[in-house]
């Protein structure tokens, strides 16, 4: 891609994204009330969209031009070729590290760097603008509700309404975050995993201000003897009804998302979340069409991304092998398209209906797609109830295990390589996000003038036989490449043995296979190799098509009952309308290019995928000098009884431009954030990799 095609659409972007801000913060003035809005509506307002042509051209457009347009900047970032160590890079490190380096380390935020402090900042600061300004408007030209009602319970009630409209600025993004598929994250820089928390913080946000809103509105009920409207649903205002239960489902899920609730109680948690499709419905029931447009980019994307994940999970994964590790954990490997393409620290979430129908668990792809061509393996440790079930389930000399797939989803590209050492932390099962890693710098290595970082590995482990989870650095199929050419150290540290064993036995992976079921097929992308290309004409298409299908039933159906009859059409009719619209669209036009993707690609080989055969167990480390036990215990040194001394570590690290990346439990993700933000050192650039929410 051209540095002047990447300009002019970064100028785009930042255009269309500045121009919607804009009109964020003039919604709640009285210059957007009395001056834009009329004139507006004078010029947009038609039989065909209504009042909404205003919230539609405004708050919903940009957001999808934005998404559609990624998609092919997306397209053409992953065509071309870039070497990830080029000075251009090292600059725009460098220029970016203050903004990257942890500022807050503290509960319950977590580690919050310098550009996501600034960010936050701006936004509250925009709720703020937005309550005040509301008020100010409502105050004076206050709207009395019923006769004989006093000022101050008019304003208690105003204050209790424009609580619920800043809760909807939280909800026009509370679903970015959670897009797995989004194109829109991956403009800043960011992927669902590492963004989860910013739905996290949205959604308390959220419930903080529509909790108070519902019990202000319970309080104004309550004090003007008006109670019977909680039973009120409204043929030409807002149902409170649907709100009440909107609020309750919202409830439900708020308290079961509480950390300590979620982490005792997983399984209530993730069931109780999945109400989030009724909070939704009847969520817009209560607001209106005129705020479901407003709101709409976030949800219509999220429709999309949760359409193609139903679509990809409806296949069964083929899974070929398992290496079966004396610590409990297991390495799972599936077979892939060739064409299936990801990068370090990716995600694929898994379902194993003998354990669970509903249940997906996420976790991280271990293998390098350059190097294991037809093979994707993931890492499970058995440490909750579902990897337990599964470890034992594997361990009864099963010779088939049926599973689904969701993914793979990741970073777009390699970043971690542009420093010019990496200093690793891991504790337990932490390690298997930094395995993908040490792979891509050994697939690296078959470069011809690679100019790779020194890597040091400092790991954390329980016990001894956890030990064996550093033999999983080495994937079981590989191209021929010299282990010695990477730069390697290895540190383990035994944490609960305080001296080392007799004699330190690096014991051998068992290895377990699977037969083959016709069923199976070999994971692959659901939109096939140009799935930016075809994830755009998705977005593009079903858009369009509701904007089509919602001006043709306004048109013929609304608004003849509305204008002609003299009728009003029912409030919450209208919403069921949008929201019928919008999945219709999405569900038709998502299963017409599904099913030509994977006629272009049955063609393209020539056979079905699910015939496609992969390798077997057979070339198991081929070209490889040596047992993965031989080459891992030479680069390793252990020790027992203690832990690893992380300021000592980090500030003796020599190099201009040291990537600390660490992945273990909370304590010491802190640990390493604070000794990274402490000014201590200038060239240590911190970023956690963990998907503890």
């Amino acid at each position: 891609m051209s540095n002047r095609t990447v300009s002019i659409l970064r100028l785009i972007f930042l255009v269309v994204f500045l121009g919607w801000l804009v009109i964020w913060i003039m919604m709640p003035t009285k210059t957007y009330k009395n001056g834009w809005m009329p004139n507006l509506q004078s010029k947009l307002n038609s039989t065909y969209f209504g009042e909404q042509g205003v919230n539609l051209l405004l708050f919903s457009f940009p957001v999808m031009l934005i998404a559609a347009l990624s998609c092919v900047y997306l397209h053409l970032q992953k065509k071309s070729i870039r070497s990830p160590s080029t000075t251009t890079t090292g600059v725009k490190t460098n220029r970016l590290a203050f903004w990257r380096r942890p500022v807050v380390v503290k509960a319950p935020l977590g580690i919050v760097t310098a550009i996501e402090l600034a960010f936050g900042l701006m936004f509250v600061s925009l709720l703020v603008w937005s309550l005040a300004n509301y008020l100010y408007v409502s105050f004076g030209q206050l709207h009395m509700h019923m006769p004989g009602e006093k000022v101050w319970e008019a304003k208690f009630r105003s204050v209790s309404l424009r609580l619920g409209y800043i809760g909807n600025i939280c909800w026009a993004l509370l679903f970015f975050p959670v897009t797995r598929g989004s194109s829109i994250l991956p403009l800043f820089g960011l992927t669902s995993e590492s963004s989860i928390k910013y739905h996290i913080w949205l959604g308390h946000l959220s419930m903080i201000l529509f909790a108070a809103h519902t019990v202000g509105f319970v309080i104004y009920w309550a004090m003007t003897n008006q109670m019977v409207l909680l039973l009120q649903w409204s043929k030409t205002y807002v149902s409170n009804v649907a709100g009440e239960i909107a609020i309750v489902l919202a409830m439900a899920m708020w308290i079961t998302s509480i950390p300590r609730v979620r982490r005792k109680m997983f399984e209530l948690f993730f069931y109780t979340h999945h109400l989030y499709a009724l909070y939704i419905f009847f969520y817009v029931l209560h607001v209106g069409a005129s705020y479901f447009c407003m709101l709409l980019p976030g949800i219509f994307l999220f429709i999309v991304d949760r359409y193609l994940r139903f679509l990809q999970s409806y296949q069964r994964a083929r899974l070929v092998l398992a290496r079966v590790l004396p610590c409990g954990t297991v390495e799972l490997n599936f077979a892939k398209t060739q064409g299936l393409d990801y990068n370090p620290t990716s995600i694929l979430f898994i379902n194993v209906p003998s354990i669970s129908k509903l249940q997906w668990h996420p976790f991280t792809v271990t293998s390098n797609p350059n190097m294991e061509p037809h093979n994707l393996s993931v890492v499970i440790k058995s440490e909750g109830g579902w990897s337990q079930k599964f470890y034992k389930q594997l361990s009864s000399n099963v010779d088939q295990i049926q599973a689904s797939v969701e993914g793979p989803y990741g970073p777009v590209s390699s970043h971690f390589l542009r420093h010019e050492a990496l200093v690793m932390f891991s504790g337990g099962s932490g390690i298997t996000s930094l395995i993908s890693i040490i792979r891509e710098i050994i697939f690296q290595t078959t470069k011809p003038d690679s100019h790779l970082p020194r890597v040091r590995l400092i790991c954390a482990f329980k016990n001894t036989d956890d030990l064996s989870m550093l033999q999983l650095l080495l994937p079981i199929y590989s191209t021929p490449f010299d282990f010695s050419l990477i730069d390697l150290q290895i540190e383990a540290y035994v944490t609960r043995e305080t001296e080392q064993p007799p004699a330190l036995a690096w014991k051998p992976i068992q290895t377990v296979s699977f037969k083959t079921d016709s069923l199976d097929s070999p994971i692959s992308r659901v939109l096939g190799p140009n799935n930016w290309l075809w994830l755009g004409a998705i977005v593009t298409s079903s858009f369009v098509l509701f904007l089509v299908t919602l001006g043709l039933t306004t048109h013929f159906y609304i608004y003849p009952i509305d204008h002609n009859t003299g009728e009003i059409y029912h409030y919450s009719f209208t919403c069921l309308w949008y929201m019928f619209l919008v999945c219709s669209c999405i569900f038709l036009v998502s299963s017409v290019i599904l099913l030509w993707c994977k006629r272009q690609q049955n063609a393209l080989e020539g056979k079905p995928i699910q015939n496609v055969e992969v390798p077997t167990h057979d070339i198991e480390l081929e070209g490889l000098p040596h047992h993965p036990e031989t080459l891992i215990a030479q680069k390793t040194q252990v020790q027992y009884g203690t832990r690893p001394d992380l300021k000592k570590i980090l500030l003796e690290a020599e190099g201009s431009d040291i990537g600390v990346l660490v992945c273990g439990p909370r304590k010491m993700r802190h640990d390493v954030a604070k000794i990274c933000s402490s000014g201590l050192a200038d060239n240590l650039h911190f970023e956690s990799i963990s998907f503890d929410w």
